[in-house]
């Protein structure tokens, strides 16, 4: 009798183990999301990626770079840059992946960039504004006086793109690709307060306002060079294992022990993370969805507050106003 209680429960054990195993394979399947199929190459072909030394925009040059493209690896740091760049020549036999230096927390920074890119470059195919920057970070200001998040992750992206407009322009068909957040879902655009020196400052506001601000200028960036045969695109790269959550983890290191186990089997890889981002850069007949926001390599509908091209417009005049550009540049 007691044997077969034994084997009863054994084969119980069995079964809920192996449906458990099978449940969390297609809950991992589900949160690793789509992968890029697209065979494309780009010989001959230019891409920028800003942020490339690490995580997704790492995997992004490695891709880049395998597809046969000359990458220009726009870092902050240079030294982590130049050893990343070694290491994607020698994983994939591309000689021509270069480091530049870029911080986007300085606008100066980036018009130097951008200036000796003009110079020294003869084409841009796919610019990506990968570089997250910061998250949910303490309140600080740059050096040019802007929130910090609202300036790394926003205005650097928008004042580089729109210096490189005319290399992207004589490169057409080209492509400007966004990297956004799902958390721009609830954000808002404080035109009256962009700093948060009225308001109290939430560093989860601030990053929100941020992240919607990628999408409506991505937007808005379509609709200004539609017929010119420059792309744009902006997507949701999914919840990945990097060190941009750091800030939240000082903040909550609690809440770091509790979601280790969890994080590592549920949080996207960065080469899984960089799969939309390559989607977009590459795959062929997107040029029709200029404009549009992707998730898991497929287009996806963005919050109702993404979509209003009133605040696109009136962001954008706004950033132009703040980083000094002119319609000559």
């Amino acid at each position: 009798m007691w044997e077969e209680v034994k084997s009863s429960r054994i084969a119980t054990y069995g079964a809920v183990t192996t449906v458990t195993a099978i449940s969390l394979a297609f809950l991992r399947k589900w949160i690793t999301g789509g992968v890029c199929r697209s065979r494309a190459r780009l010989h001959q072909k230019t891409v920028v990626i800003t942020g490339a030394n690490t995580s997704i925009g790492k995997e992004t040059a490695r891709d880049m770079a395998r597809r046969g493209a000359r990458v220009v690896m726009a870092c902050r740091d240079l030294t982590r840059g130049e050893k990343a760049a070694e290491e994607i020549r020698r994983s994939t036999g591309n000689s021509n992946v270069v480091v530049k230096h870029l911080d986007l927390a300085s606008l100066t920074s980036v018009r130097r960039f951008a200036a000796h890119y003009n110079e020294h470059e003869e084409r841009l195919d796919v610019l990506i504004n990968n570089a997250a920057g910061v998250m949910m970070c303490p309140k600080g200001l740059t050096e040019d006086g802007f929130e910090t998040q609202f300036a790394v992750n926003h205005l650097g992206h928008f004042l580089l793109t729109s210096l490189l407009l005319g290399k992207l322009k004589n490169s057409t068909p080209s492509r400007v690709v966004t990297v956004s957040s799902l958390v721009h879902k609830g954000g808002k655009i404080h035109f009256d307060d962009l700093n948060f020196n009225k308001m109290p400052y939430n560093s989860l506001t601030s990053y929100r306002q941020s992240k919607l601000a990628n999408i409506l200028f991505a937007r808005e960036l379509a609709r200004r060079l539609k017929g010119t045969g420059v792309t744009s695109l902006a997507l949701h790269p999914g919840v990945i294992r990097t060190k941009l959550g750091r800030h939240v983890e000082l903040q909550y290191p609690l809440l770091k022990v509790l979601l280790y186990i969890p994080a590592l089997l549920l949080l996207k890889t960065p080469w899984q993370g960089a799969q939309t981002t390559i989607y977009c850069a590459v795959t062929e007949g997107l040029e029709n969805m200029s404009g549009s926001y992707f998730s898991d390599c497929a287009p996806k509908e963005p919050a109702p507050e993404a979509k209003d091209d009133l605040v696109a417009l009136r962001l954008w005049e706004v950033s132009a106003q703040l980083v000094g550009l002119t319609e000559v540049e």
